[in-house]
């Protein structure tokens, strides 16, 4: 090799020995030292730990289940709705939306009225399964959920509906 660099890799050495061998060392090192061993406790410990985990989740399943409705009860009947859903407010705008809901889709081109029907029909169903799933399983939060994000999408259909035919009006 020069001393300005090296311009090849073919010039380095290809073969180089180490100054010593550390393999000897590193064999004593692990040769005396005395196996690493776990207590005798700890897998008893572990065993008993999970027999307990288990009990508990038993005992938690059976209280979830005693406190469950009767089959067939709606989510709303078991007080599980989102506190929003069940909010008086909101209902009475809901109530009120769905009422003037025909007189407002006449007011809106068929095409449209056929559009907005289909899509809170499908709302509609969506929540009339969601309520049915909830009085299966009313501690599920994806479906409580889901619920109320089809309730916000009925919602925001009602209040478009409403909004684009006072538009109308106004014009």
């Amino acid at each position: 090799m020069n001393r300005q660099g090296l311009t090849r890799l073919e010039a380095l050495e290809q073969e180089i020995d180490p100054r010593r061998d550390l393999w000897p060392e590193v064999e004593a090192r692990l040769g005396a030292a005395p196996a690493a061993r776990r207590p005798r406790w700890q897998l008893p410990a572990a065993l008993a730990a999970g027999v307990a985990l288990i009990g508990v989740g038993i005992l938690a399943g059976r209280t979830l289940q005693s406190s469950a409705p009767v089959p067939g009860a709606t989510a709303q009947s078991a007080g599980l709705l989102p506190v929003s859903v069940q909010d008086a407010d909101y209902r009475r705008t809901r109530t009120a939306l769905l009422a003037d809901l025909g007189k407002r889709l006449a007011e809106l081109p068929p095409a449209t009225q056929d559009m907005v029907g289909a899509s809170l029909r499908t709302i509609q169903r969506s929540i009339e399964d969601l309520q049915r799933a909830l009085g299966r399983e009313p501690a599920n939060a994806l479906l409580q959920e889901l619920l109320l994000d089809a309730y916000q999408d009925e919602m925001q259909i009602l209040a478009t509906v409403q909004e684009s035919a006072l538009a109308k009006q106004e014009i």
